[in-house]
């Protein structure tokens, strides 16, 4: 994935050092800097995972009159770069100058060209400076002013903190060029439900799913899954297993006995897999909350519970690979949360919740998903945010989403193929309460809060917390987050324990 920073105006490459210091761990493969006279400067980490010794960044094209740094993986660049080839000369393997190269070609509309998740700049001095994210916003970016009308931008908010005025996210699905207005060129597709044949959507659906992990295992370094036992994640694993050359590796962690742990370790053993897994303690679940809230650059409750759960197993696969498959996005795309049974008789309703949901993910999963990989040198993919699939799944009927009180009854249906009944049909858990991880620290924030200071607590907003938890990651939080523009940017949960609509007081 990687973490960029640049600035647009005074090209000071101290500050452009400090930026890249902040996220220092989005790159542990390789760093650089390259600055313009003409006001600009630009600066890369890297994690290396396509032409590993060719492909660092900021890199140009042939002339030099265009520079650029991303950050996430474009799985069509093989076919881009045929079709480009007979035009451009290429000096490396990686990506990332294909990219350089489309922009050549289309200008802005490059972006659309372009399968994968990223967050993208081009500076030309000619053209000026360019910013683009993926439409899902599985990539972080973020910008911002400072007090002499530089524009900074960065993969992280902590790069920002301490350089800008103010820091605003760069919203998924839209492109700017600067001196021009901020464009939209991708949106989430309408929830149609048009299509209602089980059959037909199962069959459709299998080939989307294989579709996009076996792109998605496409890497010059070994290539993982994230195992939780569950349905979504399992499912990943058993389509991977089918495209994987050779072994494929497989990572679960929880609390001694805990759900996820037992699954997990029955999956891994029906599809043959090496599996690794971490038993936890209470101390070390504890202890790494101020470590998690800092890297997670939020204090959502349900957010940082599962943030644990993905820190650990993410260190547990640092180890072994460096790239792993998640199953993130099945939920929202196919309403696997408990709370959403009150929509169960109104498929309108349910349809547009999910894709509130949905459009929400790039502050919610995908920022956990992505911080927690990041901090430990991985890089995750999440093949249900595939493009493809998350458009089919909008033209899917929401009834054969959530039936009889079956969650997620369409994807059980594909996963009857591959998984063992036992699995298939689980119950839905959140990573946090199958790894026994949530019901922990709700007991924990019981105790470590005391009574007096809980009861004279108010959020920033003046009204008092929903619960010791919340107070006490907002707590964490403030210590490094604490502004009000930081505040704003966090996503907000809705499901925090099974059959809760969540509502906290920030």
């Amino acid at each position: 994935m990687s973490g960029i920073a640049g600035i647009l105006g005074k090209p000071d490459k101290a500050r452009i050092v400090r930026m890249l210091e902040q996220q220092a761990h989005r790159g542990p493969d390789g760093r650089g800097i390259w600055t313009a006279t003409a006001g600009f400067g630009l600066g890369h980490v890297r994690l290396a995972t396509v032409d590993v010794a060719g492909g660092g960044q900021p890199l140009s094209n042939e002339d030099g009159s265009l520079w650029l740094a991303m950050t996430g993986a474009i799985y069509n660049h093989g076919a881009l770069r045929r079709e480009l080839e007979g035009r451009h000369a290429f000096r490396t393997q990686s990506d990332a100058e294909v990219v350089v190269h489309l922009f050549e070609e289309y200008g802005p509309a490059c972006v659309e060209r372009l399968d994968g998740m990223f967050a993208i700049a081009i500076w030309g001095e000619e053209v000026g400076l360019f910013l683009a994210r993926d439409p899902l916003g599985i990539q972080p970016l973020y910008w911002g002013e400072d007090e002499e009308g530089n524009v900074l931008f960065a993969s992280e908010i902590k790069a920002l903190v301490g350089e800008t005025r103010f820091v605003r996210e760069f919203p998924p699905g839209h492109r700017w060029r600067a001196g021009e207005p901020l464009e939209p060129y991708e949106r989430l597709p309408a929830h149609t439900g048009e299509l209602a044949d089980p059959d037909q959507i199962v069959l459709a659906l299998d080939r989307l799913l294989h579709a996009a992990v076996r792109k998605q295992l496409a890497a010059d370094v070994p290539v993982g899954c994230l195992l939780s036992g569950g349905l979504d994640s399992s499912l990943v694993t058993a389509i991977a297993r089918q495209h994987a050359e050779g072994e494929l590796h497989t990572f679960a962690v929880g609390l001694e006995g805990s759900a996820d742990l037992e699954q997990a370790r029955m999956v891994a053993g029906e599809l043959g897999t090496i599996h690794h897994e971490r038993v936890l303690t209470e101390k070390e679940v504890t202890a790494v909350l101020p470590r998690v809230v800092d890297a997670l650059e939020s204090c959502d409750p349900a957010l940082v519970r599962s943030a644990v759960a993905t820190y650990y197993v993410a260190e547990l696969a640092a180890g072994h690979v460096k790239v792993v498959l998640s199953g993130e996005g099945a939920d929202e795309l196919f309403a696997g949360y408990d709370y959403l049974a009150e929509f169960e008789r109104d498929a309108g309703a349910l349809g547009a919740e999910l894709y509130e949901i949905t459009a929400a993910m790039h502050n919610c999963n995908l920022q956990r998903v992505d911080r927690m990989t990041q901090v430990h040198g991985v890089e995750a993919r999440m093949p249900f945010a595939d493009q493809a699939v998350v458009d089919f799944a909008f033209r899917i009927h929401p009834r054969l989403k959530r039936r009889d009180g079956e969650s997620k009854w369409i994807l059980r249906r594909v996963a009857e193929q591959y998984l063992p009944p036992a699995i298939v049909w689980r119950e839905k858990q959140k990573f946090a309460i199958g790894s026994g991880i949530a019901p922990l620290l709700e007991h924990y924030a019981a105790k470590a809060v005391p009574d007096a200071a809980f009861r004279r607590a108010r959020s920033p907003k003046g009204v008092p917390f929903a619960s010791k938890e919340e107070f006490l990651y907002w707590s964490l939080f403030r210590e490094r987050y604490g502004r009000e523009d930081v505040l704003a940017l966090m996503g907000r949960s809705r499901s925090l324990n099974q059959g809760q609509r969540w509502v906290g007081a920030l």
